[in-house]
């Protein structure tokens, strides 16, 4: 099965979208498709047949595919179409004065007035063309809909407009031809005006979208567009298409990162807040991982490109999220089916309209005014735009954190977290070993202690010896592995030993039994280092507790969240750490195959759990969770299981998906709200039933609009709060 995410030309509502997303679907060799109506993506699963067939399918729903999605599109306005929208602004206003003058008792325009009725509709009617072909945009693609029996918002704006003009034309005819009765017939003014607000309001939402937009942009952007390639004793400037993995590249202070790499000489302090959020800088040297577009402060870097292309950071990045926004949720997917029904049930309501005025005995005019109205008024924009617009605005919100999501319905799911389940090693704690603290029983001072055990320490494999670093280099001789005990040397002449209590057996020495049953009650493992026979210190080895999470804790049970650890720790050293940090709920002792029990237990109590892990062995347990989450610098496997990364491995963050999850779910429903209470109101004032009360056209396409502009306002006002 292949995956291919397209550039989709055509879409203006949320019918355009659903209408291509059920037509893909229902074609062979499409397995899936989800169609993203704000980025205008279609993603496509697909086997056995070529992008060229999927382009043509596209092509016979009435659209248009620009090929393979590989940046954001510049922005869709500009200054240019500002003031193409306030000069026909004007001309709308000016068109509107001169039809409509008289009815106000305003100074009429000379000639330009009912008292020349040839001339004040021929003028009319050249300025209406004019606007017709403005908008011809909309008139094709709701003609091209309804053809493929896909009829969405533009096909109710055809109608509406063709109607009222064809029948304003048949009223000039009449005027030409001697029946000056007809200049108080004519819907010119009305048709201009349905078209201005349409395309006013496409082009506000279009400037929302560039909004949603600016937070995907700028990480493709955050790379630069060239780098400088070290060959021998040459350096050379090359573009980014240029470079291969394994190429080694140099960058200097204030330079950015080209593309993902292993540092192999050289020290700096990087800026990577754009990528992690982390504010402070990150010190890089030998071997340290680098990413493509963070900073150097200072210094200077010498890098081996490991990945590039799709497959660098920032690639993997921008698919998480374009993924994200076109995986739909169940709330998201409810209103792109009511959008399928509703422009189908809207073009009945306004024949029967239509029928029924003329049935009561109002005049053909009057009839058709309420036809037209009907159609403009109910246009579905709010209606389309009120889930998925939220939704790319929480998206960038959760990336801005280092938060991103794989697939839509996790905002939806995350919102119900009633219970965060942690794994303990990489996820409460750091993962690392570090010395926790050391009793040192010799003369020899603390770091030169340190140094002499780094040295005999750095030619075991055992996983202890990575909490020690050579500061300086010593020789050491008839280095010896002792089965079951340690490890020992001669540094200088003497014999030093490092092992664990088994030692004391084998050297017959007496144990330092306080600080012994000190550094076990807190969880550590315990290395002794002897020489001559003679206990010289007592190094205390642990995991390290990360550095706010007890904070987060008290966050999560302040909102009535249980937390709950889950590790496959003893329960000694789980329950030493838990009570640090202030989890009561402890599950030690665990299997890999176990853990994913606990949580499908917890899940069938009615509970919505959220799993934090970072090892292949808590891949089940994620998938079984509500939400899976992983940290970034977890296994591959791990973040595959999961539905969120955690890119800067944040805990703290989590609590801000379940805010950003919450408030975005009530800003959904409130656009939903509007959207709905708009049409409750709208369509039946339209409809000419409440005969005391009359809407034009005009009404009609301002009031669609600012329905419009409500939902996009409450999106847009949603992404600026403080979360």
């Amino acid at each position: 099965m292949k995956k291919i995410v397209l550039k989709i030309s055509g879409m203006t509502c949320s019918a355009c979208s659903t209408g291509l997303e059920k037509y893909l679907n229902k074609q062979e060799g499409i397995i899936n498709a989800s169609v993203n109506l704000v980025l205008s993506l279609a993603t496509i699963e697909y086997e056995n047949i070529s992008v060229k067939t999927i382009e043509k399918y596209i092509a016979d729903a009435g659209f248009k595919s620009l090929g393979e999605f590989k940046k954001i599109d510049d922005l869709e306005t500009s200054t240019h179409d500002k003031k193409k929208f306030i000069i026909l602004g004007i001309v709308v206003i000016f068109l509107m004065y001169a039809s409509m003058a008289h009815m106000f008792g305003l100074p009429e325009l000379p000639y330009l007035n009912s008292k020349y009725p040839v001339i004040l509709s021929s003028f009319m009617f050249l300025i209406t063309f004019l606007f017709l072909i403005f908008g011809f945009d909309i008139l094709k693609s709701g003609w091209k809909n309804l053809i493929h029996k896909m009829p969405n918002m533009d096909t109710l704006v055809m109608f509406s407009v063709v109607c009222s003009f064809i029948y304003s034309l048949y009223g000039y005819l009449e005027i030409l031809f001697g029946n000056e009765q007809f200049i108080h017939n004519l819907y010119f003014e009305s048709t201009c005006m349905i078209i201005y607000f349409i395309k006013l309001g496409r082009f506000i939402e279009a400037k929302s979208k560039d909004k949603t937009k600016d937070a995907l942009k700028k990480l493709v952007q955050i790379t630069p567009g060239y780098a400088y390639l070290k060959k021998g004793d040459k350096t050379i400037k090359v573009s980014i298409d240029e470079i291969k993995e394994g190429d080694l590249l140099i960058n200097k202070a204030g330079e950015k990162i080209a593309v993902d790499g292993i540092v192999t000489s050289g020290k700096s302090y990087v800026d990577e807040s754009f990528i992690t959020g982390e504010a402070n800088p990150v010190l890089k040297n030998a071997q340290s991982n680098v990413i493509a577009g963070s900073i150097l402060y200072d210094g200077y870097l010498e890098y081996q490109a490991t990945r590039i292309g799709k497959s660098s950071t920032i690639s993997q990045i921008i698919s998480i999220v374009i993924n994200a926004t076109s995986t739909k949720s169940k709330t998201e997917k409810l209103a792109d089916k009511i959008s399928g029904y509703f422009v189908p049930i809207i073009m009945v309501i306004a024949l029967i309209a239509f029928l029924v005025n003329l049935l009561i005995g109002s005049s053909f005019a009057d009839s058709l005014t309420d036809l037209v109205t009907v159609l403009v008024v109910a246009c579905p924009c709010a209606l389309g735009l009120a889930v998925p617009l939220v939704n790319v605005v929480a998206n960038g919100l959760c990336a801005k954190r280092g938060i991103f999501l794989r697939n839509g319905e996790v905002l939806e799911k995350a919102k119900d977290i009633d219970t965060v389940v942690f794994d303990k090693t990489g996820t409460l704690t750091y993962g690392k070993l570090n010395i926790y603290q050391m009793f040192n029983y010799s003369t020899i001072p603390d770091q030169e202690l340190l140094n002499l055990v780094a040295n005999i320490e750095a030619l075991s494999n055992h996983p202890l010896a990575s909490a020690f670093t050579v500061s300086k280099t010593l020789k050491v001789a008839n280095f010896t592995v002792i089965p079951g005990i340690g490890i020992k040397g001669n540094i200088q002449g003497a014999t030093y030993y490092l092992g664990n209590a088994n030692i004391l057996k084998e050297l017959n020495l007496k144990n330092k039994e306080n600080d012994y049953e000190f550094l076990t009650n807190n969880g550590c493992s315990i290395i002794y280092v002897v020489k001559d026979k003679k206990i010289l210190a007592l190094i205390g080895l642990r995991d390290i507790i990360r550095s706010n999470i007890k904070s987060v804790i008290q966050k999560f049970q302040k909102n009535k969240i249980e937390v709950v650890m889950l590790t496959g720790d003893n329960a000694t050293t789980a329950d030493i750490i838990a009570s640090e940090i202030g989890i009561n709920k402890v599950y030690a002792s665990v299997l890999p195959q176990d853990k994913a029990k606990h949580i499908a237990s917890l899940v069938a109590e009615g509970k919505k759990v959220a799993m934090v892990g970072d090892g292949i062995n808590d891949a089940p347990a994620l998938v079984k969770s509500s939400v899976g989450i992983s940290l970034n610098d977890g296994t591959d496997i791990a973040a595959d299981a999961s539905d969120v990364i955690l890119l800067n491995n944040d805990i703290n963050n989590i609590f801000d998906l379940i805010k950003i999850s919450k408030k975005s779910y009530r800003v959904i429903k409130q656009n939903l709200f509007w959207a709905f209470i708009y049409n409750i109101c709208m369509i039946p004032i339209a409809a000419g039933v409440f005969l005391s009360i009359r809407m034009t056209p005009m009404l009609g396409s301002i009031a669609m609009t600012i329905s419009s502009l409500t939902v996009v306002l409450n999106s847009y006002i949603f992404g600026r709060r403080k979360i």
